[in-house]
């Protein structure tokens, strides 16, 4: 494990905890902790995933924006159910992209596993973006999503960052069930 590796790893468990606690400053700590993973997958060969670190970047500062308070008096995060129109249109876009994606990458560089990489790449950002829109169903697809990259980085011998994303799945998990209980604790406003 590199010394950048440890740190990035902190840096995202920070992220993905303030996200759960839906702190505004997930969104910032969450830029800086994906510069240093497109580092990263960059030296691993995950060319999809470091690509996602730059669409990461653009989500990062949607969140941030979308979760600002804009003068109102509550400045509570409310967290909305997924309409079904953008639940499966979401995931058609995402699958979508998952294809030409994992095409590119296998037919045009030397990337390991292009395939699963573009397609978790592709259904991150569908996350991501459900996350900036403060949509519940954002941690269920993390949970799915990051079980898999455990995997991927356990079959790499990347054990720090397999062992991140098993704390992602933990804290995905903590995410949703905070978000279902303030849900449930107060009226539904609009995005």
């Amino acid at each position: 494990m590199s010394l950048l590796e440890s740190i990035a790893v902190v840096i995202n468990l920070l992220g993905v905890w303030l996200t759960a606690r839906r702190i505004r400053w997930c969104w910032p700590v969450g830029i800086v902790a994906v510069a240093l993973y497109a580092w990263l997958f960059y030296q691993w060969k995950l060319y999809s995933d470091m690509l996602l670190q730059g669409v990461y970047v653009l989500t990062q500062l949607y969140g941030w924006w979308r979760w600002q308070d804009r003068g109102t008096a509550d400045t509570r995060i409310r967290p909305l159910p997924i309409p079904q129109r953008e639940l499966w249109l979401s995931l058609g876009i995402g699958a979508a992209f998952a294809a030409a994606l994992g095409a590119y990458m296998h037919h045009r560089t030397d990337a390991v596993l292009p395939w699963l990489d573009a397609a978790l790449a592709s259904f991150s950002l569908v996350a991501s973006v459900w996350a900036a829109r403060k949509r519940i169903a954002n941690w269920v697809l993390w949970i799915a999503l990051d079980c898999i990259y455990v995997g991927v980085f356990l079959s790499k011998g990347l054990y720090p960052t397999a062992l991140l994303y098993a704390g992602f799945v933990a804290l995905a998990v903590y995410g949703w069930r905070s978000w279902n209980a303030q849900r449930a604790s107060q009226p539904i406003l609009a995005p």
